[in-house]
């Protein structure tokens, strides 16, 4: 019997907050970064999936916008730990899934190939990883106040 499993992305703030220092710290002393680590821009936060099964087959995307503007969902491929290592540009993975809405009366929009296969690669992880972390990169409007973002998988139970 499968059934459906709603899995919510969930904000790291304390990860937010460790990037957006190493940003800060770097500006401070004048340094540059090092070659091939991927700092956090303004408009971008960390997010989280916590896997509470490994077996999974992606279902869709629930993605609710308020208003209009442009959701960008990057994942990173190992399991990020900022206090040890930098993340670096190479552990980031593609597709990344783009959702957008252009007008109040739009309905949230995204590229279905590249959010399928997403999906999918994010179902694959899970079969190793208890957690995953993600890039959010608001733009045009969008805020982490007005997202709401889950992904459904189908797991057999």
């Amino acid at each position: 019997m499968s059934s459906e499993l709603e899995l919510p992305f969930r904000p790291d703030t304390e990860l937010t907050e460790v990037m957006r220092l190493r940003v800060q710290s770097l500006q401070q002393r004048g340094q540059k970064r090092q070659d091939g680590e991927r700092l956090l821009l303004p408009h971008e936060a960390v997010y989280r999936l916590d896997f509470t099964e490994q077996s999974l087959r992606f279902s869709h995307w629930s993605v609710q916008l308020v208003d209009t503007g442009r959701l960008t969902i990057t994942a990173t491929s190992q399991l990020w730990t900022p206090d040890l290592t930098h993340l670096m540009t190479r552990q980031l993975l593609e597709p990344a899934g783009v959702f957008w809405r252009g007008t109040k009366d739009d309905s949230v929009q995204c590229y279905e190939a590249d959010a399928y296969e997403f999906g999918e690669r994010i179902a694959e992880m899970a079969k190793v990883r208890k957690v995953m972390y993600f890039l959010f990169a608001f733009a045009e409007g969008c805020t982490p106040e007005t997202v709401n973002c889950s992904i459904n998988f189908t797991t057999d139970r």
